[in-house]
């Protein structure tokens, strides 16, 4: 009989909030002051201590600025093959192209 390991489906889907976190972020939110918004204001606080602002602008940073997705070129250009010529024409060409 097979015990454990992974099932597929099985547990909480890969980024979902649950009922009860839910329901913090709301009350905070009702209230006022988000950590986001408490973060925020320690770092726009120019009488604080610098090591308390760079504290703040590392952890709200994520929030604010999140991380971009890689992505995959798909393009057809082989620069190692071609002439300067041909490699000057292509680089024209998408240029031309993208404006």
């Amino acid at each position: 009989m097979a015990r454990g390991g992974k099932r597929e489906g099985a547990g909480r889907p890969v980024g979902a909030v649950t009922q009860r976190s839910r329901e913090v972020a709301d009350l905070a939110a009702k209230e006022g002051l988000t950590p986001l918004e408490y973060m925020l204001d320690v770092l726009r606080d120019e009488s604080a201590d610098t090591k308390d602002r760079m504290w703040a602008a590392e952890k709200a940073a994520p929030y604010i600025h999140p991380k971009l997705a890689n992505i995959e070129h798909s393009g057809g250009i082989d620069v190692t093959t071609q002439t300067k010529e041909q490699r000057d024409a292509a680089v024209a060409a998408a240029t031309r192209a993208d404006a």
